[in-house]
């Protein structure tokens, strides 16, 4: 597997990073003063990554983490306080939201398995972000905060998009609306965080979970990641259609006619 570094555009100083490491690439929210909050800066940021990265075909894992001391706070009060006071919530919050929703999509979308690599808070649109992704690993140290109902807003960011699928309805609205604010042991018992670490080894064992997920063909991470994320909205002759489809585009791919020549050749 190579592991050389890709050179990338990102700068020290820009609101979000991208790093490129053989068929790994990470997205780095940077900026750790502000907890990584969500401003326009890194919407706009994070919508430019998410497609570069999109087609990229080298890429097979996609990384998200937070620099410093939290992976994301969620929404950008201070811009969002200011826009309040000015009457010009509706313009402001659905600039910088037409830009991370973009995101969001994206991350939903490419054929790429994402992976959020969580760490200290995760509130708000964090929170969602973590949970968005197709799969979490998180610190033993880590906290979500749903944080939406406690200043009267309903959540936005992917939250109910990436929640409500794996937990269910009613535990989604239990932790929308009477959690304060739960660990990362507690979102692995309902089914959001795939694995818990030790702090001080996260980003060893994201890079080795990473490396584990991009040995998967990109055929079958494609099929598969657009299967199941349909399946729960699609009736099952239109599903199971899909499901053919899907197996014999897979089916044709060098990948496959490797993996089963090595296993019917087993034994003789």
């Amino acid at each position: 597997m190579p592991t050389s570094t890709q050179a990338t555009a990102s700068l020290p100083d820009e609101p979000a990073l991208l790093r490129i490491e053989g068929p790994i690439a990470t997205i780095t929210l940077n900026r750790p003063t502000a907890f990584n909050s969500i401003d326009l800066s890194i919407a706009k940021k994070l919508e430019q990554l998410g497609a570069d990265v999109e087609v990229n075909d080298d890429i097979r894992v996609l990384v998200i983490e937070g620099e410093g001391r939290a992976f994301c706070a969620g929404g950008d009060l201070q811009t969002i306080g200011a826009a309040a006071a000015a009457d010009t919530i509706a313009p402001v919050v659905g600039e910088l939201l037409s830009h991370y929703h973009a995101f969001i999509e994206t991350v939903r979308r490419m054929p790429k398995i994402v992976l959020s690599s969580v760490h200290g808070s995760a509130a708000g649109a964090g929170m969602g972000l973590a949970f968005v992704t197709d799969l979490c690993i998180a610190a033993d140290d880590a906290r979500f905060t749903p944080a939406y109902a406690k200043i009267g807003v309903s959540p936005d960011g992917g939250s109910t998009v990436g929640m409500v699928g794996t937990v269910g309805t009613h535990r989604a609205l239990q932790i929308f609306l009477a959690e304060d604010s739960f660990s990362a042991q507690q979102a692995h018992d309902w089914g959001l965080v795939a694995r818990v670490v030790p702090a001080a080894e996260l980003k060893a064992a994201t890079r080795q979970f990473a490396e584990r997920l991009a040995q998967n063909p990109p055929a079958a991470v494609a099929g598969t990641k657009s299967l199941v994320y349909q399946a729960a909205l699609t009736p099952t002759k239109q599903q199971l259609d899909a499901e053919e489809q899907k197996i014999i585009e897979a089916m044709q791919t060098d990948e496959f006619r490797a993996a089963v020549k090595k296993f019917t050749s087993k034994g003789k």
